[in-house]
């Protein structure tokens, strides 16, 4: 395959991105809008932009994915898509008949120069929002970020749009779930169930990009934060945001608007990380925490106790998203093996900060990079130095765990060839055991598989 011919050498590349470990703002910001009840992603484009972004997600989550489009031509592309949008949103409310339409910007659109929000206050004042609906925004230029960085930015859109500061506080939390898959997000709503603390999570994909078949088609399904849930949330007691690159904007304006503090937080993903957001859970609701999460920590730590031997000085290569990298590489540490390269498309200058804060005296046996120039090129080029024992990562790192012969681990987003993603979580102590044994399974696969004959035991 091409990728044998990677070389080992390095070459300074400041205007030049090979293989990105990334995907574009639109994208994110489609799969939040998602997470909302009755939404309508809108992409403020081209036809063809709107069709990759539903189907990158399409083919992750093995779902319809619904959205709409500007459908932008030469002449809008031009002069502008202010026409456009306003025509598409009288059709969209009349023939679709949405609760909220989240339109998104793209690459064109940001590029000629459109004013999202001066169209979205036009199609108001000229009454083309029906009473009781409602059309946000967000700006997703695709040039500039990643995925992760639309997906925060329509979820701020969001917050500021529907939540309220009240008279009537309510004893309840606000969840801002980082982009996880609809598993993930279930078990967030199992755990603070478990806990006895009412939350709004938002946005919330489950039941949405999880549904059942029922051969029944629904334009909206059942699941999804409601309207009512995302006006409350101004009038909770205290935020807990998971994943700083993804939930920032969105829990700050909880905080100017609202006065509602908050938490920001890792993903919950392995002991450490679980261990915070459980005790943070626990201090915003004023509850103790159940002994049913106990054992379930307990079983995830026995785990990691019984199979040591096989996690111990492994070395991982891992690309994705920073909020996923960061907590995966504790937990990495926590079993003592060795996370040697760390690559991330998005960018973000706290990512240098809190790898050297995880790794602490062992930050020199890392190499890390994140933003426009770090690339799954790069990464192949460091594997190439110096190997390692196990490749974490989405699907496009097939090709390089192939050429090296490398296990592979699937993780992030996309995943497009396998299935379970959706449906079986990576979040908390359980979803920490589910990690843990698909580790194992990599791990000891390959032993057998390439252990000599005469060394070949029924245990090895």
């Amino acid at each position: 395959m091409l990728l044998r011919h990677t070389t080992e050498k390095e070459i300074d590349r400041k205007a030049l991105t090979i293989n990105p470990a990334k995907t574009c703002q639109p994208v994110g910001a489609m799969y939040a809008a998602l997470g909302v009840h009755g939404c309508l992603p809108h992409s403020h484009g081209s036809q063809g932009c709107c069709s990759y972004h539903r189907s990158a997600l399409t083919r992750h989550y093995k779902e319809p994915v619904m959205a709409a489009t500007s459908s932008f031509t030469e002449g809008s592309s031009v002069f502008g898509g202010q026409a456009n949008l306003l025509q598409a949103i009288g059709t969209i409310f009349s023939v679709y008949d949405p609760d909220i339409i989240a339109v998104h910007s793209t690459c064109l659109s940001e590029t000629i120069g459109d004013d999202l929000k001066q169209i979205v206050a036009k199609a108001n004042a000229d009454g083309k929002v029906p009473d009781g609906k409602h059309v946000i925004e967000a700006s997703t230029p695709s040039y500039v970020g990643s995925h992760v960085t639309g997906y925060h930015n329509m979820l701020q859109s969001i917050v500021q749009h529907f939540a309220i500061k009240t008279d009537e506080a309510k004893r309840q939390v606000n969840l801002l779930a980082g982009w996880v898959e609809p598993s993930d997000m279930r078990e967030l709503k199992r755990i603070s169930k478990m806990m006895g603390i009412k939350t709004v999570l938002v946005p919330d994909t489950s039941d949405v990009l999880d549904a059942p078949m029922t051969g029944k088609f629904e334009m909206y399904p059942k699941g999804g934060t409601t309207i009512p849930e995302l006006v409350s949330m101004g009038d909770s007691m205290k935020t807990v945001a998971i994943g700083e690159w993804a939930t920032k904007g969105a829990a700050i304006a909880l905080d100017n608007n609202c006065k509602v503090p908050f938490d920001m937080l890792d993903l919950p993903i392995g002991v450490k990380a679980t261990d915070r957001f459980i005790m943070s859970l626990s201090k915003a609701g004023a509850v103790a925490v159940p002994e049913e999460i106990d054992r379930e920590r307990g079983r995830l730590v026995d785990m990691i106790t019984d199979m040591h031997q096989y996690f111990y000085g492994k070395r991982v290569a891992l690309f994705g998203d920073p909020d996923q990298l960061l907590p995966l590489c504790e937990f990495l540490l926590d079993l003592d093996m060795v996370p040697a390269y760390v690559v991330s498309g998005t960018p973000g200058k706290t990512f240098g900060k809190r790898m050297k804060e995880i790794f602490g005296d062992k930050i020199d046996q890392v190499k890390f990079k994140n933003g426009a120039n770090a690339d799954m090129f790069q990464l192949h080029q460091w594997i190439k130095q110096e190997g390692v024992d196990l490749l974490i990562g989405n699907t496009y790192g097939k090709y390089i765990a192939l050429d090296e012969k490398i296990p592979f681990l699937r993780m992030g987003f996309p995943i497009v060839d396998r299935v379970g993603h959706s449906y079986f979580p990576t979040l908390g102590y359980m979803g920490g055991i589910r990690i843990l044994e698909k580790i194992l399974d990599l791990l000891m696969q390959y032993q057998d598989e390439n252990s000599p004959e005469e060394k070949v035991e029924l245990v090895m």
